[in-house]
């Protein structure tokens, strides 16, 4: 492993709160106009909802790339199994977890955007899932501390903390930050240890991004409290004599 992050990308509107608070307006006023127009559904072309779904479902998920013939299980709990969203969006992934995974445990998406939160509240009213055990919160992952009405300590959950922690594409944004924390870094280069501290130990972290690939999202995340698990496969495609993929999903697991 690498002991230094990849290098940074060029800052852009798309690393901005205001960008997704323009957004979510926008949204909103579709979604209140036509409610089945629900917004943007990240990754939608390389149908990395219904990857990540197949992934956290399947009866086992690679270790590695080399090691496909012995595969250690998921063994996710379908009743018990927590699930926060960072950078939840509309809240699809959730809905998704819910509706067609059959998860049954405490689902949290959280988001910086105040129109995200609003857009994923009103859609879950209109699935009947108002109150039932899945709920939005309005956080920056980068600039608060966790909530804990929705970490979990005062459900018995020991050090709190969530089982699956889910980020698709909220990295990406990050890294398109041109903010810099008190020691003068990127914000990207604090992510991993806001992260950590929400998953608990032996649980997982799944991060999918359309600007990194695998190796360097192990770049980002390994080195600390997370180890790789696994990989998500998606189509491949060969350009210019190299081999690649548009989009790449690593899991990574918290130390015990």
């Amino acid at each position: 492993m690498a002991s230094t992050h990849p290098t940074h990308l060029n800052p852009s509107q798309l690393g901005t709160k205001e960008y997704w608070d323009k957004t979510y307006t926008h949204d909103l006023a579709n979604h209140a106009s036509n409610p089945s127009d629900i917004g943007t559904v990240w990754f939608s072309d390389s149908a990395a909802e219904d990857k990540v779904l197949e992934y956290l479902t399947s009866a086992s998920a690679s270790a590695s790339a080399s090691n496909d013939d012995e595969e250690p299980r998921l063994d996710l709990d379908m009743r018990k199994t927590s699930f926060l969203d960072l950078g939840t969006g509309n809240g699809s992934m959730l809905f998704l977890l819910r509706e067609e995974g059959g998860f049954e445990g405490r689902m949290v998406g959280v988001d910086y955007s105040r129109g995200s939160v609003e857009l994923a509240r009103r859609i879950a009213e209109g699935k009947g899932m108002a109150g039932g055990g899945v709920v939005f919160e309005e956080w920056d992952v980068m600039r608060e501390e966790p909530g804990r009405g929705w970490m979990g300590e005062e459900e018995g959950e020991g050090e709190g903390g969530f089982d699956v922690v889910l980020d698709k594409g909220t990295f990406d944004a990050v890294s398109l930050s041109e903010e810099v924390d008190e020691e003068g870094r990127r914000v990207c280069e604090g992510y991993r240890e806001r992260v950590e501290r929400l998953v608990k130990r032996g649980g997982y972290v799944l991060v999918t991004s359309c600007n990194w690939t695998e190796e360097e999202l192990e770049g980002w995340f390994g080195g600390g409290e997370l180890e790789v698990f696994g990989r998500i496969k998606y189509p491949r495609f060969s350009f210019g004599g190299k081999t690649g993929q548009s989009i790449s999903s690593v899991c990574f697991r918290r130390k015990l």
